[in-house]
């Protein structure tokens, strides 16, 4: 049977007199969890002036599953428990870890469960209060029961998830494979408070990881101060509109729509300069005389123009930024490509010519309606366009079968 090493870490300031009691309690959960499991007990103690890291390493002296870890100064919740992991997974030789608070509001009676659920094949699994069997403390204020409950439905509309009822959570099991992967996106002054939970957990569940929930009852706490603040919600409203908003900006399909959108104005001017020179008037009344079609207009051979000139800008952009990661670089791909892209882009010349031609036809051709065609045209070539360049001009090469 492999034993797998599981090590609670457990932040603490000025937390002597819960540690003291938390200790034992845990020790006495530890007696009835499978034999498989070797539990381990770090407390990342931030310099606490109260004496809680002497109570802790008196209590290491004669349980060998306790241990200390000092920071020099108080650097918040993140940078404890980054401290932490970074201890427990490498000289504490951890496959698992918890985040447990010190102050009894986690129940240790759950700990087996979430064991497991590690068991089940689980890579995170978190302690929810908001799941049926879960609940928050009915003395809570109701500004407290406003700011936890809506603050995690907030989150879960802005990263458009419902995967996860309880962002905020601290009661969490962690495995190694989940931290190797994360760590390095964890660096950073922003992750050093309470935005930690919300950062790790997103990077975790970004990267596919299998994420469980547990029910539990989160308990206030007896003895101590709440370390929570006003300065949390800010950070944390600050750092999931932002980190929401990056998602959004590194979206393909928003890059795509960025290059469109200057593409557009490039159409839009060219539709206006074009439909006024000399040359194109007189070259759209010789195809009217030789056609006698009235969508054969100074506006649609105009509009064609000037979707040609978008055309050459968005294979430009869409080059160097859209499709940055398949990027053409030398000009031996880039000209046949080109090419390529203005067959692939002769729908959506087609469209202009034949949507601005015939609408202006019908409407007449004043700069309102002249516009308004163009909006059109260019919705619909958008999406066509979107399809063609994904599929054929910056596919996905597939690599070549091993021989």
């Amino acid at each position: 049977m492999k034993i797998s090493r599981v090590v609670m870490i457990i932040p603490t300031y000025n937390e002597k007199e819960n540690i003291s009691k938390l200790i034992p309690v845990l020790q006495q959960v530890f007696s009835r969890v499978p034999k498989k499991y070797e539990m381990h007990i770090l407390i990342v103690d931030d310099s606490s002036p109260d004496g809680t890291g002497n109570v802790v390493e008196k209590f290491s002296l004669s349980n060998k599953n306790v241990h200390l870890l000092t920071n020099p100064k108080k650097g918040g919740l993140g940078a404890a428990y980054m401290r932490g992991m970074t201890e427990a997974f490498g000289p504490l030789k951890a496959d698992l870890i918890f985040e447990f608070d010190a102050d009894f509001s986690h129940d240790p009676e759950k700990i087996p469960e979430f064991l497991q659920k590690i068991d089940e094949g689980y890579e995170f699994v978190l302690g929810s209060r908001y799941i049926p069997g879960g609940s928050i403390p009915p003395n809570w204020g109701w500004h407290r029961k406003f700011l936890s409950i809506y603050g995690n439905l907030f989150i879960n509309l802005v990263l458009t998830t419902l995967a996860v009822h309880d962002w905020t959570t601290g009661y969490r099991a962690i495995t190694k494979k989940v931290y190797i992967a994360v760590r390095d996106e964890m660096k950073g002054e922003r992750f050093t408070g309470y935005t930690w939970q919300i950062g790790f957990l997103h990077k975790a569940m970004r990267k596919g990881f299998k994420i469980t929930e547990v029910p539990f009852k989160f308990v206030d706490r007896t003895m101590g101060h709440s370390k929570l603040g006003a300065e949390y919600i800010k950070n944390t409203f600050m750092y999931i509109v932002k980190v929401r908003l990056q998602e959004i900006f590194a979206m393909r399909v928003f890059k795509f729509g960025m290059v469109g959108g200057l593409g557009f104005v490039i159409n839009t001017l060219g539709l206006f300069l074009f439909s006024r020179l000399p040359v194109v008037v007189s070259l759209s009344n010789a195809l009217y005389t030789t056609t006698k079609l009235s969508m054969v207009n100074v506006s649609g051979l105009a509009a064609a123009l000037g979707a040609e000139c978008a055309i050459i800008s968005n294979f430009t952009w869409n080059n160097l930024w859209t499709f940055h990661d398949r990027k053409l670089t030398s000009a031996w791909s880039i000209f046949p490509k080109f090419i390529q892209f203005n067959l692939a882009s002769f729908g959506a010349v087609a469209i202009q010519f034949l949507v601005v031609g015939a609408g202006t036809a019908v409407t007449g051709q004043t700069t309102f309606w002249r516009f308004f065609w163009l909006v059109v045209a260019t919705a619909i070539g958008m999406v066509l366009n979107y399809i063609v360049y994904s599929t054929f001009i910056w596919k996905v090469k597939k690599p070549h079968p091993a021989v």
